[in-house]
């Protein structure tokens, strides 16, 4: 089984940028599509962002798009999602998940990391 870690989380001003890390453990990662989703406080856990094994294909919610960047490293074992011009509604915990199937639904992902904290501040 894989184990996720993420990393990179942190406070930062509208408009700025973050870059998170989602290194694997256990297992390669090679085989797998990843995806990033977020919770905000009070709020149900919602997609954000998907890669297939290769990174020759990705999805993205609609509230991200333009924004966000996600990629790949198989050989360093890691995911990443670059954040740019950042929204206070992007305020949230980021969690990176595996799944074998390219998708946005939270049910078709597992091995599921602990989460890092993004904060937007106004």
């Amino acid at each position: 089984q894989v184990q996720l870690v993420e990393s990179g989380g942190g406070v930062v001003q509208v408009g700025g940028s973050l870059r998170l890390s989602c290194a694997a453990s256990g297992r390669t990662l090679r085989s797998y599509a990843m995806g990033w989703f977020r919770q905000a406080p009070g709020k149900e856990r919602e997609f954000v962002t998907v890669i297939t094994w290769s990174g020759g294909s990705t999805g993205y919610a609609d509230s991200v798009k333009g924004r966000f960047t996600i990629s790949r490293d198989n050989a360093k074992n890691t995911v990443y999602l670059q954040m740019n011009d950042l929204k206070p509604e992007d305020t949230a915990v980021y969690y990176c998940a595996t799944t074998s199937r390219f998708s946005s639904s939270p049910e078709e992902f597992y091995s599921w990391g602990q989460g890092t904290q993004v904060t937007v501040s106004s």
